[in-house]
C-alpha cells in the first residue's frame, strides 16, 4: 500500500513539472518568435516599427487585420508553414504581386509558374479548389488577365478565414506571444 502512494506521488509531481516546463517553454517560444520578428523588420529602431500588444491583439479581428500588419502576416506564415499547409497563403500573396504586373510577357511567363506552382493537379504546392475553377484557370492562363486568379484566390481566402485563421488564434504561437507582449507591458 505504501509503494502505491508513493508511486501515485510520484506521478502527480512529474505531471507538475511537466506542467511547469510547458509553460516555461510557452513563454519562451513568445519571447524567442518575437524577438526574431522583430529582428525581421528592425530596418528602422522607432517606436511605431515595433511589435506592440494591442496591434497583435488586433489581428483576432479579422484576417483582413492580420495580413495588413507585416508582424502578423509573418506571424501567420510561420505557423501555416509549421503545420505544413502554407500554400493557401503562398498562392494568395503570389496572386497579390501577379496583380501589379505590368508587362504582357511578364503576366503571361508568371501566369504559367503559378498555374504549375499551385493550380495544376498534382502541383508541388497544390491548392484545394473546385475542378470548375482548375480549368477555367487552365483556359485562362493561355491568354492571362490580371484577374485569371481572381475566383481561386477568393477560394483560397475563404478556406483560410474558415479554417487556418481560427486555428492560429488558438495556436500556442499566437497566444504566447500575446503573453509575452502583455507581460512586456505590465513591466513598463
Amino acid at each position: 500500500m505504501p509503494s502505491l502512494i508513493i508511486t501515485e506521488t510520484l506521478i502527480q509531481t512529474q505531471h507538475f513539472n511537466m506542467e511547469q516546463d510547458d509553460r516555461r517553454r510557452n513563454k519562451n517560444l513568445g519571447k524567442n518568435f518575437m524577438c526574431r520578428l522583430q529582428c525581421m523588420f528592425s530596418h528602422s529602431p522607432t517606436s511605431e516599427s515595433r511589435l506592440s500588444l494591442e496591434d497583435t491583439q488586433q489581428w483576432s479581428q479579422s484576417l483582413e487585420r492580420l495580413l495588413e500588419s507585416k508582424y502578423g502576416l509573418a506571424t501567420f506564415r510561420t505557423f501555416l508553414k509549421s503545420e505544413f499547409s502554407d500554400e493557401n497563403i503562398e498562392f494568395w500573396l503570389t496572386c497579390e504581386e501577379y496583380k501589379k504586373i505590368k508587362s504582357s510577357f511578364r503576366m503571361s511567363s508568371k501566369a504559367k509558374k503559378i498555374y504549375e506552382h499551385f493550380i495544376k493537379a498534382e502541383a508541388p504546392k497544390e491548392i484545394n479548389i473546385d475542378y470548375h475553377t482548375r480549368e477555367q484557370i487552365k483556359r485562362a492562363v493561355k491568354n492571362p488577365t490580371l484577374q485569371c486568379f481572381d475566383d481561386a484566390q477568393k477560394i483560397v481566402y475563404g478556406l483560410m478565414e474558415r479554417d487556418s485563421y481560427p486555428r492560429f488564434l488558438r495556436s500556442d504561437i499566437y497566444r504566447s506571444l500575446l503573453d509575452s507582449l502583455a507581460a512586456d507591458a505590465v513591466k513598463g
